[in-house]
């Protein structure tokens, strides 16, 4: 039979994968789910595909808050309609790490230019808007369209799974209308198997269609993946994966199964591949993996290939 996982190395991380994989679907094994219980739940931003230098969502936003700007020039003195506007980033890696770090008095104002963003637009406008983005725009340091920056080892992962009869689900913190239309041309998973942040909505009786209210309904990060994935699939799915401190509650959850798997994508790749090394955003979760045993995948021992082929 063809390899599964053509771009993963034979090392203790690759049998994991396969051993849980063999267990779960053995009829005649102690380990055995069915296949409607076999729920699997990956993180996006940093997991599937590349977060840094920033995530792809704030490279959206940045042109989005600079054309603002530009409209208004009273809002080039806020933030982060500043950032964009001078071309400074450095406030907004600040916001970003932040948050990870459990600091979110920046976040509050990130949300705020968010919803500004897309309040009062309708549904099908923001997806044409993103579906634009993605067809134009190219990652800040590598120059590829984003669709090249996403992880070919967890793309083969997810087809992997899905042949052995798992549901895949895509949980974020980014925003769920911003990754819907990439995730099924990316990875295969259709928009309705997308969970993330969302912004509130409104029906608009007047023009028949779904609108974007200028706030929040709700940040799908930390604590609250688990509450999102029951309220999605009324499971607790299996395995998960994810990359940062955000994700230790969703990998926790899915070790509440009989048989799980928890993990936990390690950015260590120092070999130029294109992949930049870091742990800032995931200090508490690889801490916490040799507590809970999350199974770390090592970008730079476990994959033998990052990116897709061009």
């Amino acid at each position: 039979m063809s390899d599964p996982l053509p771009s993963w190395r034979d090392t203790a991380t690759r049998a994991a994968i396969l051993d849980f994989v063999a267990a779960v679907t053995d009829e005649g094994g102690p380990d055995y789910v069915a296949s409607e219980a076999r729920t699997a739940v990956f993180d996006n931003d940093g997991t599937l595909w590349t977060e840094k230098p920033m995530p792809t969502q704030l490279h959206y936003l940045l042109e989005q808050w600079k054309a603002a700007a530009a409209a208004d020039p009273s809002l080039a003195d806020k933030q982060p309609y500043k950032a964009a506007a001078s071309g400074d980033l450095s406030w907004l890696g600040g916001a970003i790490d932040k948050h990870y770090a459990g600091d979110d008095a920046d976040l509050g104002l990130l949300i705020a230019a968010v919803a500004s963003t897309s309040g009062g637009v309708s549904v099908d406008e923001y997806a044409a808007s993103v579906a634009q983005f993605y067809r134009d725009a190219r990652h800040f340091t590598l120059g590829t369209p984003y669709a090249q920056v996403v992880y070919q080892p967890m793309v083969e992962l997810i087809r992997f799974l899905e042949a052995n009869g798992f549901t895949t689900y895509i949980v974020s913190g980014g925003e769920r209308d911003f990754m819907r239309p990439m995730t099924e041309a990316n990875y295969g998973i259709p928009a309705e198997r997308v969970v993330g942040t969302g912004m509130g909505l409104a029906y608009d009786d007047a023009t028949n269609t779904v609108r974007y209210a200028p706030k929040l309904a709700f940040f799908d990060d930390g604590p609250e993946k688990p509450v999102r994935i029951w309220m999605r699939t009324g499971r607790r799915p299996i395995l998960a994966a994810g990359n940062s401190n955000g994700d230790i509650p969703m990998l926790r959850y899915a070790q509440g199964s009989p048989r799980s798997l928890a993990l936990l994508v390690h950015h260590d790749d120092d070999t130029g591949r294109g992949d930049t090394p870091y742990d800032k955003g995931a200090e508490q979760a690889l801490t916490a993996a040799s507590r809970h045993g999350f199974t770390v995948v090592s970008v730079r021992d476990d994959w033998s290939q990052v990116f897709p082929a061009e």
